[in-house]
């Protein structure tokens, strides 16, 4: 069964999206966006229990690899080749339940979503209004990965660590994200048509500008 594009996007009415590359402050801006607004705020991998507990390797591959991976090192030492598919692959899988969640949660209130879910698919279940696009460049996305306190980006890092060359196992992770973060992804991003933030200086505190434009953008203090 398929639902069409049109029945989705009146039922995802009340969402907005927030995608991009990593360390362009998209997971900043949603908490910010929800706490000004009081909106519902959709962390990136939201509802992962959920969505673990009913992907089937069949229907959902890359999800099942969380349960039938030997390990976390086994995790984190793929090649970037093989991470860059699986992530990839997984993007694709997550959207069904995404879209799914959000229709339940978004029924009477208004959600921000740090989402994963591809510009492709982007631009025919939502509108221009309703997503935004935040970039940095390459360099910010692998050399500053691991330099947040996320739980879950230190607890990959503590992975990292007990590998037997944590070293080498460090610079090869890190290909990985070089490569999902590469200049090709990032023109897919950029050229998507969706309004677009670039962080350009990491150092310089642009949060409430941030807000402010992405406020501008999604209408929400004129009430749309």
């Amino acid at each position: 069964m398929e639902l069409a594009n049109n029945v989705l996007r009146y039922y995802l009415r009340n969402c907005y999206f927030i995608n991009g590359t990593a360390y362009a402050g998209k997971s900043t801006m949603c908490r910010m966006l929800a706490e000004k607004y009081r909106m519902i705020h959709c962390e990136e991998n939201y509802n992962m229990d959920v969505i673990l507990s009913t992907a089937t390797p069949e229907q959902q591959p890359c999800l099942s690899y969380f349960r039938t991976k030997k390990s976390w090192q086994e995790y984190v030492s793929r090649t970037p080749e093989e991470y860059e598919r699986w992530y990839l692959g997984n993007q694709r899988e997550v959207t069904d339940f995404e879209i799914a969640e959000l229709i339940r949660l978004s029924a009477h209130q208004k959600v921000i979503v740090d989402t994963n879910i591809p510009c492709d698919i982007l631009r025919e279940i939502s509108d221009y209004h309703r997503v935004a696009i935040m970039l940095s460049p390459q360099s910010l996305s692998v050399e500053r990965f691991f330099d947040r306190d996320d739980p879950e980006k230190q607890f990959l890092l503590g992975e990292i660590q007990k590998c037997p060359d944590p070293e080498q196992a460090l610079r090869n992770f890190l290909g990985g994200i070089a490569r999902v973060n590469s200049p090709e992804h990032y023109r897919e991003f950029a050229e998507s048509g969706f309004f677009t933030i670039i962080r350009e200086n990491p150092d310089q505190d642009t949060r409430q500008e941030t807000l402010d434009r992405l406020a501008r953008h999604f209408g929400l203090d004129a009430g749309q």
